[in-house]
């Protein structure tokens, strides 16, 4: 073990991406224990405390990979939260993807309890973070991230340093924003092929060599041509995140009306699908040409 890699982790959300990050982690020299608020176990290996409190006691570096605002709350405050025995000094690295206000809020509680904070949500599903292949989005002052590199180098492959925090988060929104708003211009223009005629295998395999599509979203194409829709990003969580971009852009006053109908979109999506891939907006939308063809007698 290298004595830049030496420290005691607690991860707070050991669910299938952070279960991923964790290996990577004790593979660069860590020491990784967890905390899992919804009781379940990911990795057998790793140690798993009782409260977020005992697990930030016995750290030194907290990384938070938890779903939503509530869930970050809910590991942060009380009397077993993290913040409760969390110790002066303790480097916190919240990995969630949440809310500029729920960001702002958490900085200012971990500011008051002298711990220094860095806010790097990630660009990346589950193949990237099992390869330690992450794009870490980081806010933070120069300090906290020179920090806080040797964490962000084991999970991930680069780390942008978007400004202080706060700057972490909008830029992931960004990024979730053209992702999950550029799946459904690919879903609509994929049902529009399948109504007019086109050849079903052809449609998807002339997507996948075209320079138009990136390759996440041909990754994305493929799983819809088998109609695998396991999840790497589940449609709940990108659901989640468009609306927080929404509602990010409502109180700045931005104009993002393709935004807003893939927010719809996906939303209606995750009312089935919630706990598959994102893709599976492909997978309904097909599914609605078909029943219409069924209902029309089209071909």
């Amino acid at each position: 073990m290298s004595e830049r890699n030496s420290g005691k982790i607690g991860f707070v959300g050991y669910g299938a991406m952070g279960a991923l990050m964790g290996c990577n982690l004790r593979q660069a020299g860590f020491e990784v224990s967890a905390y899992t608020p919804s009781g379940r176990q990911q990795d057998e290996a790793t140690p798993v405390a009782k409260t977020a409190r005992a697990l930030a006691e016995a750290s030194d570096i907290l990384v938070l990979c938890v779903p939503n605002d509530a869930a970050v709350f809910a590991s942060a405050e009380g009397e077993d939260g993290f913040l409760a025995g969390a110790r002066p000094g303790t480097l916190v690295i919240n990995c969630s993807t949440v809310s500029p206000e729920a960001t702002a809020k958490l900085s200012e509680l971990a500011q008051d309890k002298s711990l220094h904070f860095v806010d790097a949500p990630m660009s990346g599903s589950t193949p990237e973070a099992e390869k330690g292949e992450l794009v870490m989005l980081v806010g933070a002052t120069s300090q906290d991230l020179d920090r806080a590199r040797p964490v962000l180098d084991a999970i991930g492959k680069l780390t942008i340093h978007a400004g202080e925090v706060g700057a972490g988060t909008r830029l992931k929104l960004v990024i979730n924003g053209i992702m999950g708003a550029t799946l459904n211009v690919i879903a609509e223009a994929v049902g529009y092929g399948l109504s007019s005629g086109l050849n079903r295998d052809m449609l998807y395999e002339a997507l996948s060599q075209v320079a138009v599509i990136s390759p996440h979203h041909k990754r994305k194409l493929g799983a819809a041509q088998k109609g695998d829709f396991s999840p790497q990003f589940p449609t709940r969580l990108m659901s989640k995140d468009m609306g927080l971009l929404i509602d990010a852009a409502r109180r700045t006053h931005s104009f993002c009306p393709a935004i807003a109908i893939a927010d719809q979109a996906l939303a209606l999506s995750a009312k089935r699908h919630a706990n598959d891939d994102y893709a599976a907006l492909l997978g309904a939308i097909e599914k609605s040409v078909v029943q219409s063809h069924d209902d029309t007698g089209t071909p």
